[in-house]
């Protein structure tokens, strides 16, 4: 199966693009990691992603596209692969649109993670990171540590990531409005697109989308 992963930041999709690829055997294709692959393998596409990012610039559509359609050639996606971070914008969908034309492929479901926005802004707002190792993870409601500001793993200094901060979220949100959301649109006039409700249990969420792509 072909799978785009669409949805708000704070809506969970890298967590539910994890289960999804291992359920249905593809491999999952992120954006963070055909950054991270390319610029440390020293690709022509990861320097110039390098060279933007260093400049504090936008990688351009052209890069990330070109990225992008070299992981979907590699041998482990001919049966299919899920989509996370890509596209993010009507240029990138509609250069994904040339590509599956070109190479007589297309895809078979489109999954929008649906959260309110003010979840959104209490999932990813309440994150705290421990400074000693960002892989320690909690949150002042969901997951909170059991002495406030400090790490239960390694005793660590707890804090909140500029990224984090409430007026960041919230501009975040105002970009995939503006440049993400509208693929939404683009791909139901293929027919393509299942919401999907976002709340509630990582399984249950995950169970949502099985149940939507068996219904393809």
């Amino acid at each position: 199966m072909r799978i785009v992963l669409v949805g708000p930041p704070g809506a969970g999709k890298g967590t539910q693009a994890a289960f999804l690829a291992k359920n249905l055997a593809i491999p999952h294709i992120a954006t963070g990691d055909l950054f991270r692959a390319n610029i440390s393998q020293g690709t022509p596409l990861g320097q110039k992603a390098q060279e933007y990012m260093r400049a504090g610039q936008l990688v351009p559509d052209e890069v990330t596209i070109g990225m992008a359609k070299g992981r979907m050639e590699e041998e482990d996606a001919a049966g299919g692969f899920l989509l996370d971070g890509f596209p993010r914008n009507i240029a990138q969908a509609q250069a994904l649109d040339g590509y599956l034309d070109e190479t007589g492929l297309k895809l078979d479901a489109v999954l929008d993670l649906e959260v309110p926005e003010d979840e959104v802004v209490k999932r990813i707002a309440g994150r705290r990171i421990c400074r000693s190792d960002s892989s320690h993870v909690f949150h002042v409601e969901y997951s909170p540590a059991k002495t406030e500001g400090v790490c239960d793993v390694c005793g660590g200094e707890l804090y909140q990531r500029e990224d984090d901060r409430e007026e960041t979220v919230r501009k975040r949100l105002e970009v995939y409005h503006s440049e993400t959301e509208p693929i939404i649109d683009h791909y139901k006039t293929q027919g393509l697109v299942t919401t999907i409700s976002a709340l509630g249990a990582v399984s249950e969420v995950t169970e949502r989308a099985m149940q939507a792509i068996s219904a393809e």
